[in-house]
């Protein structure tokens, strides 16, 4: 709540090309099955539609390859003159071959996994700041996976959801470059008396440090 208003916020899901091509890949992957074969373990059936499959969205990774690192209008423009036909192909391209197998196949449920997720898949084609993947948030999330081994509780939901805004913050921190314990002194210090309608100026990403007052 701010105020007497409730907080609006809008989440729009974003899909994982890298979860998406996983699928594929893991029917695709004829030396993972060699492999498995040479030490007498059961290898599931290799698919050509899935190596092309893989090759498609290999295709996209390698666009966003060439736009690392640009501002996100720029990545946005590159998306659309470079992506999004490849997006428009691939869609046309997983329809029929959908339209091939059986519902229950293996590649008809990685096909659906994307088919049934389009608009979250197509989100980076209309926002320049969405990433093709999450792999940076499971990265920076890999520390809280090993630490449960350690703490193993958070003692209530209520403590494991502020647990988890700690965290986000924190790792944001992080991915900026700051000293989370210097962000969290200098705004713990500040929020107080910090225009609510000004508080997006303290997060990681647009937060600039109190500059010190010299005693003369």
């Amino acid at each position: 709540m701010t105020g007497t208003k409730p907080l609006q916020v809008h989440i729009l899901e974003a899909g994982c090309f890298a979860h998406a091509r996983r699928k594929f890949f893991e029917l695709a992957d004829v030396e993972g099955a060699a492999r498995k074969k040479s030490r007498g373990e059961r290898t599931g059936p290799i698919y050509p539609i899935a190596l092309e499959a893989v090759q498609k969205l290999d295709a996209l990774f390698d666009v966003e390859r060439g736009i690392n690192g640009k501002t996100p209008a720029e990545r946005l423009a590159a998306r659309q003159e470079l992506s999004a036909p490849l997006i428009a192909e691939l869609h046309d391209w997983l329809n029929a071959q959908l339209a091939k197998l059986s519902r229950n196949h293996d590649l008809a449920k990685a096909i659906n996994y994307m088919l049934r997720r389009w608009d979250s898949f197509t989100r980076f084609l209309v926002d320049g700041r969405v990433c093709l993947t999450n792999n940076a948030a499971e990265r920076a999330l890999r520390c809280v996976a090993l630490g449960r081994n350690a703490w193993l509780f958070c003692g209530s939901d209520r403590g494991g959801q502020r647990a988890a805004i700690m965290f986000s913050l924190i790792q944001s921190c992080r991915l900026n470059d700051l000293d989370p314990q210097a962000w969290l002194a200098d705004v713990l210090a500040r929020i107080a008396g910090h225009p609510a309608n000004r508080l997006g100026d303290l997060l990681p990403w647009n937060w600039k440090p109190t500059a010190l007052k010299l005693e003369p």
